[in-house]
């Protein structure tokens, strides 16, 4: 191995620890993130709402979060850069933990949005703190390991809630606590938040933004992406590479009762597991387009096999009709393996730019991508009324799959790329 090989900064069990800090830290973000969808009616019923209002809460308030994530991802993303990586991880798991604790109590849709959003603020800084640090400070041969054990295991965060979220009720009476299943569920979330600050304090900082902190490069200035148009459209085809991941969640998962009834499916489709299975299949997912990844040497070839992979999954989920639950749940499964991309999606976002911008842009990316829920979703549900709910997803998802194959094949190869360089206006 030679000295290029490297990044500068710790490395064998401090670089093991960060990956385990990075990778619980990425468990709860994934927990506290679909939490909502998986107690939403629920919650929704217990503050009053029934029929088209609780339907119309049900999207507005996913959308608040996704909004929030957007606004999040931005702050996090800029401080990392400018403040460092390691005070983004401990600004971010405050803030969530905080939102989620005070969300078990709230009365009112207009106090749920408000803790939605700042829970979606925080939610948005873990992901790209941690990958951030993974990308440099593991070696370039090895650093795909690294974002797919963090991605891996944080995707059954997902299962988690939908398990917790079950049994929160008997949780709570047996700890006599009095409280309904929807808010043992969020209290859940929000401690293991808080005490995942201990560990955060063995995180070390990375080595590379320790170096720029001793130049005069602009770090953090998001504006900077902008400055050429070959770096702008770097950015914007990085970004937009992510959109299926994220169509199939906010659609096809989180819509899943709506399109389980276009479909005539045998059985009432429940959203809870619907995503607890999506999640299974997307920690698996992971896990395989990262082996993958580091077996064929390459980033971009992984995400076109599974873009194409997806497109098939959408296609049999969605013209399929008067199907048994259990297959239905199935393909939902199927969907979150072939949304397994995500890790590597995010780690060629974040090692297509210079170490002033890295975190400004691995943050920015999947944040963005979440965002980009609200016109997805947005769009689908215009396209009800006309061609109904299983044509309209598939409409979607085809336009969201178009733009991710020719953004992917856009971007450059990036799996032996060094990351000890700067970006300069």
């Amino acid at each position: 191995m030679t000295n290029a090989d490297r990044s500068p900064g710790p490395s064998g069990r401090s670089t093991l620890l960060l990956v385990i800090v990075a990778s619980l830290g990425y468990f709860v973000d994934i927990y506290d993130l679909v939490l909502f969808n998986v107690v939403k009616k629920e919650s929704l019923m217990a503050i009053g709402l029934r029929g088209a209002e609780l339907e119309h809460y049900d999207t507005s308030l996913f959308n608040w979060q996704m909004g929030g994530m957007l606004l999040g991802g931005l702050l996090w993303g800029i401080l990392g850069d400018k403040r460092g990586r390691v005070q983004v991880m401990f600004g971010s798991i405050i803030l969530y933990s905080v939102a989620n604790i005070a969300n078990a109590f709230v009365e009112s849709t207009s106090a749920y949005a408000l803790w939605r959003v700042l829970a979606g603020i925080g939610l948005a800084g873990e992901l790209g703190a941690g990958i951030t640090l993974v990308v440099e400070s593991m070696e370039r041969s090895k650093r795909g390991w690294g974002t797919m054990i963090v991605v891996t295991f944080g995707a059954l965060g997902g299962v988690v809630a939908r398990l917790v979220g079950g049994e929160g009720a008997a949780w709570s009476q047996a700890l006599g606590l009095g409280l309904q299943g929807w808010q043992m569920a969020y209290l859940v979330g929000g401690v293991l938040g808080l005490l995942l600050l201990a560990l955060r304090a063995g995180a070390f900082e990375s080595g590379l933004f320790r170096k720029t902190q001793d130049t005069d490069v602009e770090r953090g200035n998001f504006l900077l992406l902008f400055r050429t148009k070959a770096r702008a459209r770097k950015y914007i085809a990085s970004v937009l590479i992510g959109l299926p991941i994220w169509y199939t969640v906010g659609v096809l998962i989180n819509k899943s009762h709506v399109i389980g009834a276009a479909l005539r499916v045998r059985g009432e489709v429940n959203v809870g597991d619907s995503v607890m299975w999506s999640y299974v299949g997307l920690s698996i997912g992971d896990l395989l387009s990262g082996a993958l990844s580091q077996w064929l040497r390459s980033r971009r070839k992984v995400v076109l096999i599974y873009l194409a992979a997806l497109a098939v999954c959408v296609a049999v989920y969605l013209l399929g009709t008067d199907v048994s639950l259990e297959r239905f749940y199935t393909m939902c499964c199927l969907l979150g393996v072939a949304t397994g991309f995500w890790a590597l999606f995010v780690t060629m976002a974040s090692e297509q730019f210079g170490t002033n911008l890295r975190s400004t842009v691995t943050n920015t990316a999947p944040n963005f991508v979440r965002g980009a829920t609200i016109p997805i979703t947005l769009g689908f549900t215009a396209l009800i009324p006309h061609v109904g709910a299983a044509n309209a997803a598939l409409i979607v998802g085809g336009v969201c799959l178009a733009i991710s194959t020719a953004c992917t094949l856009y971007v450059d190869e990036t799996f032996h790329k060094e990351m000890d360089f700067v970006e300069t206006s």
